[in-house]
């Protein structure tokens, strides 16, 4: 671990600051698009007052206050996490509470990857990557997570199933339309092989979801549900375990034997390296950004569990579904700094870093969070499978199909975007009309997703 050099030291002294930008150089090669997509969120902090300050403990404090709280375009965003909490310890409107989380959760997912990236240049870039992979979903992990601790299985696929539909085509979608028409007088191109790598990994999670699925249409009259729920839930399982052996492979594959498929190219003469010099440094210390990323996470675990908690009020409130609200609403919400700069790069024109940014998350989703929430529900003794319903797994496969033929020959334009979009649109649609009670009695609301409350046998 190197020595750590705080950002007020930095600016007073210009051989430091040549040091880390040595340093820096060294380890770019290994920021991954989303890295690089955070960092279009950033700005530039003015540390000139503080270096003002006599007494170092404070002026360590209040850089780092600096860096971690106004160094984002989210900063106003803060205000609504004191605000959930307020609202809660007085009993406001549960509806006005799940709003106010959402909108909290968005800049600390923000500022979770920005604290992994300060911390992957005290720890190199290989364990900066493994950070990124644990904790770049930070927030539908946690939401998963106690949503599975309150027994809402179905709020659980809801929202994982949304955040894949959002990355692939509402974030992707996005990206290359807007992209589209900021280049329109060029050809987009980028590298197929990042994005040939995550299909066949996002197949093969469509797989996992399939076959329990089909066992439930496979089995003869002579087989009862409670076996069929049986064998639905021993299959997941067991697909969880090797989807997640999948995972590791992955990340050995991305962060070790062929890295150069996925770090995010930038040429040394590119417009936008100015404006990202300073992320190129460590601005905060190791143990500060150590710090700050527990503080984060626990911000993120309570405003999750406020999210979780009110979510059929506001669905009564608002005369939203539960599957509506968590397909799409929570993945808009919750990834909103993530998607904003994926579509910052596709509007200069670095497709690269938003396909690593979209593809690299809907394949961390699929791959590690899914099989993450049945391997922690079968701990709880929660009776979690991989079945998503027929409705939902098939918006999942074609949501697949369609953006591995979007980008099948390797180059982009707004109209590919359009599709994309509209794809997402009448999904949603969907979702939004689909107000089919179930006969099972589920208590998360109007929602179609059945066989999701009832009790397996273990």
């Amino acid at each position: 671990m190197g020595s750590i050099v705080e950002p007020w030291a930095i600016a007073e002294n210009g051989n430091a600051n040549a040091t880390v930008k040595g340093l820096s150089r060294e380890l770019r090669h290994g920021r991954t698009a989303h890295n690089m997509s955070s960092s279009s969120l950033r700005k530039k902090s003015d540390l000139r007052l503080i270096q003002k300050v006599p007494c170092k403990t404070l002026k360590n404090i209040l850089s780092n206050l600096q860096e971690v709280i106004l160094g984002t375009k989210l900063t106003l965003l803060f205000l609504a996490i004191p605000l959930a909490i307020l609202a809660n310890s007085y009993h406001y409107g549960r509806p006005l509470i799940f709003g106010l989380s959402l909108i909290g959760l968005t800049p600390l997912a923000e500022r979770v990857s920005f604290l992994t990236e300060q911390l992957a240049f005290y720890t190199g870039p290989t364990v900066g990557g493994l950070l990124n992979a644990t904790c770049g979903n930070a927030t539908e992990l946690i939401i998963a997570i106690l949503a599975l601790a309150n027994n809402k299985v179905a709020v659980v696929k809801y929202s994982l199933l949304g955040s894949i539909l959002s990355n692939l085509l509402l974030v992707l979608g996005t990206s290359l339309f807007f992209g589209g028409i900021a280049n329109i007088r060029r050809e987009q191109r980028f590298d197929r092989k990042q994005a040939d790598v995550n299909f066949f990994l996002l197949l093969m999670g469509l797989l996992c979801h399939l076959l329990p699925l089909l066992l439930k249409y496979a089995a003869t009259g002579e087989a009862s549900t409670s076996l069929i729920n049986k064998m639905s839930l021993t299959l997941s399982r067991t697909s969880s375990i090797l989807m997640l052996i999948a995972y590791i492979a992955y990340l050995i594959f991305q962060l070790w034997t062929h890295r150069q498929f996925f770090e995010a190219q930038e040429d040394d003469d590119d417009a936008y390296d100015d404006e990202v010099t300073v992320e190129e440094t460590p601005v905060i210390g190791f143990w500060s950004g150590f710090a700050w990323l527990v503080g984060m996470t626990i911000l993120i675990a309570l405003l999750s569990e406020y999210v979780v908690a009110t979510i059929e009020d506001a669905s009564d409130s608002w005369g939203l579904s539960v599957s509506f609200i968590s397909i799409i609403l929570l993945p808009i919400v919750g990834n909103a700094a993530e998607h904003a700069g994926a579509i910052i790069f596709a509007f200069k024109n670095k497709l690269d870093i938003s396909l690593g940014v979209a593809l690299g998350s809907a394949t961390q989703i699929s791959l590690f969070v899914v099989p993450l929430s049945v391997i922690v529900a079968w701990i709880l003794g929660i009776k979690m499978d991989l079945n998503f319903n027929i409705l939902e797994t098939s918006s999942l496969a074609l949501a697949i199909i369609i953006t591995a033929f979007t980008l099948q020959d390797g180059t982009s334009h707004y109209m590919k975007g359009l599709v994309l979009l509209l794809c997402y649109v009448i999904i949603a649609a969907c979702f939004f009309v689909d107000q089919i009670p179930q006969p099972n009695g589920i208590d998360v609301g109007l929602q179609p997703m059945n066989n999701l409350g009832e009790v397996y046998p273990a």
